[in-house]
């Protein structure tokens, strides 16, 4: 992945419907390349899709909540039903495994304190293996959806033999005789 690869997934994070066109033009670069290089990070899975990013409030579900989660025991088969259990319940829109206590983050999007209260008692509470459960209700998304810092383009090694012409002139292509 080089630099313009990058600038590419920068503008797609903060507008995922550009055109090809717009975007080569963001980027300035033609379209053909554009579009060959977006295929590319498509395929690579740079890029793992492209979503709608919905307002929470807009359909009644601005409720949120962090639920600490810390199991009885970490052994396989304890964490896979954890996880699988955690993935069928629709309220939870992420789900973190941590290093350290507590074992795993949740976040929870409801419409209110009564249904997350329901939604803890009847689903959250009976998670297989969870030895306990601590929640704390968001006040207010601070940084929400930022896209993934622009990470630079790594730089070569310097060539062990300290002599950066030696290192240029091994990397050249050979010319051909003819």
């Amino acid at each position: 992945m080089d630099a313009m690869d990058r600038k590419i997934l920068t503008e797609l994070q903060l507008d995922g419907r550009l055109t090809v066109t717009e975007l080569a033009a963001r980027v300035k670069l033609s379209v053909s390349p554009c579009h060959r290089r977006l295929r590319d990070l498509e395929r690579a899975g740079a890029i793992r899709g492209y979503r709608a990013v919905v307002d929470p409030a807009a359909v009644g579900l601005d409720f949120e909540a962090l639920v600490f989660a810390t199991l009885r025991w970490e052994d396989r088969d304890t964490v896979e039903t954890f996880e699988a259990a955690v993935a069928a319940v629709p309220h939870v829109t992420q789900a973190q495994r941590l290093f350290g206590e507590p074992d795993y983050l949740l976040r929870v999007a409801t419409a209110d304190l009564a249904t997350y209260q329901q939604l803890y008692d009847q689903q959250l509470a009976k998670l297989p293996g969870v030895q306990r459960l601590t929640s704390t209700l968001v006040m207010k998304n601070v940084v929400h959806d930022r896209p993934l810092p622009e990470q630079p383009t790594p730089t070569p090694a310097p060539s062990p033999a300290g002599d950066g012409r030696r290192a240029a002139a091994a990397r050249k292509p050979a010319r051909r005789a003819g």
